[in-house]
């Protein structure tokens, strides 16, 4: 892929790029950068929670999420690079002209070992969502109320982004043909979609009841930190 990281662009350039008529980036480098945003502001929510005495117990738990919700933002970041290439070098491999090629098995083999590239990224893209989804649930009812609506947006953001990532491994699969590993991605992908959905609506219902919630016990196993 040419030109700078998109993470390195302004909002309207990346925009401008995504609208058009170029194939990349697309939804796949769209649903990730919606995904760094969701998990953008499960940070900010954490740091001004951070320092607050009302909200004391739990310091320990802001601490804790702030710097692991970036380190997902980043790494979204760099999931929209890659799905970008990823998806250019499969559109690329079914673009070759069969008649240049002399053995059909070696054509296909690389359009099945793009398309697998290309499903592996937003699958990645799906995990990370969910990952992000756990700390903005974690956070519900243990964090400063007045941004209570910042964690409801995240969990939408991080919700539809992992759908339409969930949508890119899904379309490729078929490029790979029925194989152990397409049909335990494709299961992967309902299970990963599954509990993401279960985590977005509770961390909406918390938001929504308003209600403080305890602090956490066991924290660092909690958070795998």
């Amino acid at each position: 892929m040419q030109g700078p990281s998109f993470r390195d662009l302004t909002l309207a350039a990346f925009a401008e790029r995504l609208s058009s008529s170029d194939p990349v980036p697309g939804g796949g480098s769209a649903s990730a950068i919606s995904a760094a945003l969701g998990a953008s502001l499960v940070t900010m929510v954490a740091s001004l929670t951070q320092g607050r005495p009302k909200y004391a117990e739990h310091a320990m738990l802001c601490d804790v999420v702030a710097p692991k919700a970036k380190a997902l933002t980043n790494e979204l970041f760099d999931l929209a690079d890659a799905d970008a290439a990823a998806y250019a070098a499969c559109a690329f491999a079914l673009k070759l002209p069969r008649e240049s090629f002399t053995d059909k098995e070696a054509r296909d083999l690389q359009i099945r070992e793009t398309a697998t590239v290309a499903a592996e990224v937003p699958l990645r893209c799906v995990e990370t969502c969910l990952e992000a989804l756990k700390l903005a649930e974690i956070l519900a009812g243990r964090s400063n109320r007045n941004a209570s609506s910042d964690l409801r947006v995240a969990s939408l953001l991080l919700e539809a982004s992992a759908d339409g990532a969930a949508a890119n491994v899904l379309v490729n699969l078929p490029l790979i043909g029925e194989t152990d590993w397409t049909r335990a991605t494709e299961a992967r992908v309902a299970e990963l979609m599954r509990e993401i959905a279960a985590l977005a609506r509770q961390t909406r219902a918390v938001v929504e009841a308003g209600e403080a919630r305890p602090p956490l016990a066991d924290l660092p196993e909690q958070l795998g930190a």
